[in-house]
C-alpha cells in the first residue's frame, strides 16, 4: 500500500492543496462582542495552516441559526472583519481555509439565539447544546421546542445561506462547506422523522431533498460551485435517538443529484456520536456516482485514512480533535513522532475559554 498519498498535493477544481489532510470543522465557542471569533482565532488556525485544508469551526449564518454560545458568525461587518485576521493569517501561512456555514435549526434555545428555534416540523426530541445554565457559568442545556418554518422563512433561510457565503469570500475564505450534518438544519429536512410537512418539502424523498439541494445550488451560483461544498452524516444520528432507515438511500440520491453541481467536494462526517459503521458497499456506490473530490472525518488514524486514499474510495481526509492538541500533526505524521493525545478526562477546554487548550498546545520537540 502506498503511503505517501496522503501528503501528495491534490487540487479542488481550481483551489491547490499542498496535501490530502484536512483540519476538520470543531465547535470551539470563544467568540467575543457581538459574536465576532476571538482575536486569538488568527494563532489557532495559523498554527495548523500546514493541513492542506482547514475547514473552520461552524459558523451562524444568522441569529436564528445560532445552536450555541459564544460561537462566531458570518451575518454582520464586524464578524466579516474579524474572520479577516484568520484568512490573512492562514494564507500567509500558506494554507487553504473554507468556512463551515452553519444554521442549527431545533437544536438551540432561546437563551442562545434570542428567539424560538425552528424547523421543518414542530417536533421535539432529547437533546442538549452548549448554553447559558442561568447561574452565570455555562454548561450543556437541553433544547427548546421549534417551531415549523413557513414557506417564507425557508426561502430567507436560503438567503441567508447565500448572504453568508458572500460575506465569506469578502472575509477571504476560498470556499464555503454548507453543515448538512448532524441533525442541524438541512440535515432535519431529510430525515422522515424529524419532517412530516406535507408541502413540496416534506413527504416523498425527493421533497425532502429539496431544501437542501435549493441551498446548494445558490450557494454555488452566487460564489461559484468549486467554493462550495457539503457536509453530511447519513450514518450517524446526532440529537436525536433514531436512525432513519431511508437516510441512508435517500443520501445515495442526494449524492447523484449533487454530482451535476461540480462541487469543491462533499464531505462525510462518520463514527461519532449515535452512529452505524459505513460498509465498503455504500464507499463504492458512492464512487461511482459522484465524480468530484470525496471527504470523509471520524475518529480516523493515519493507517485507516492512508487505506481509504489507496483504495481511491476518497480524495481528502479530515482530523478533529488530534488538530487541537497537535498543531503540527501533519508534521508529526510525516515524521512518525508521537502525538499528544487528548485529554478526554480534562476536557472542559473544549468550550469556552482563553488560550489553554486553544493556542498553547506545543509543537514537537525532539
Amino acid at each position: 500500500m502506498k503511503k505517501d498519498i496522503i501528503f501528495s498535493p491534490i487540487t479542488l477544481k481550481n483551489i491547490d492543496l499542498k496535501n490530502r489532510i484536512a483540519m476538520a470543522p470543531m465547535t470551539r465557542s470563544r467568540s467575543i462582542g457581538d459574536d465576532v471569533i476571538t482575536p486569538l482565532a488568527k494563532d489557532y488556525y495559523g498554527q495548523r495552516a500546514s493541513a492542506g485544508l482547514i475547514i473552520t469551526e461552524g459558523s451562524p449564518i444568522s441569529k436564528v441559526g445560532r445552536g450555541y454560545s459564544f460561537t462566531p458568525g458570518i451575518y454582520t461587518q464586524e464578524q466579516i472583519d474579524g474572520w479577516k485576521t484568520v484568512t490573512d493569517e492562514v494564507h500567509k501561512k500558506g494554507g487553504k481555509i473554507f468556512i463551515q456555514l452553519w444554521h442549527v435549526g431545533r437544536r438551540s434555545h432561546s437563551n442562545i439565539s434570542g428567539t424560538q428555534p425552528v424547523a421543518p416540523s414542530a417536533i421535539k426530541e432529547a437533546d442538549k447544546v452548549w448554553g447559558p445554565l442561568g447561574d452565570g457559568t455555562y454548561g450543556m442545556i437541553e433544547t427548546e421546542a421549534p417551531k415549523e418554518m413557513s414557506i417564507e422563512e425557508i426561502k430567507q433561510t436560503q438567503q441567508d445561506f447565500v448572504q453568508a457565503a458572500k460575506n465569506a469570500i469578502e472575509a477571504g475564505f476560498d470556499g464555503v462547506e454548507l453543515h448538512g450534518a448532524h441533525g442541524y438544519l438541512l440535515d432535519s429536512f431529510m430525515r422522515s422523522h424529524s419532517n412530516k410537512r406535507t408541502d413540496e418539502y416534506g413527504g416523498s424523498v425527493q421533497n425532502r431533498m429539496r431544501m437542501t439541494l435549493e441551498t446548494v445550488e445558490a450557494v454555488a451560483n452566487a460564489i461559484g460551485a468549486e467554493k462550495t461544498a457539503i457536509r453530511i452524516s447519513p450514518f450517524v444520528a446526532e440529537g436525536s435517538a433514531n436512525h432513519d432507515s431511508e437516510m441512508i438511500d435517500l443520501s445515495l440520491e442526494l449524492i447523484q443529484a449533487l454530482d451535476q453541481f461540480g462541487l469543491g467536494y462533499i464531505h462525510f462526517s462518520e463514527n461519532i456520536s449515535n452512529y452505524k459503521e459505513v460498509d465498503l458497499d455504500y464507499r463504492k456506490k458512492v464512487r461511482s456516482i459522484y465524480h468530484h473530490p470525496i471527504m470523509v472525518a471520524g475518529k480516523l488514524t493515519q493507517e485507516i485514512a492512508e487505506d481509504l486514499l489507496a483504495k481511491e474510495l476518497v480524495d481528502l481526509v479530515a482530523f478533529g480533535q488530534p488538530f487541537i492538541t497537535n498543531p503540527d500533526l501533519v508534521e508529526r505524521m510525516q515524521n512518525n513522532w508521537p502525538l499528544t493525545p487528548v485529554d478526554y478526562a480534562n476536557h472542559n477546554t473544549f468550550y469556552g475559554g482563553g488560550a489553554e487548550g486553544y493556542t498553547d498546545y506545543a509543537t514537537y520537540q525532539k
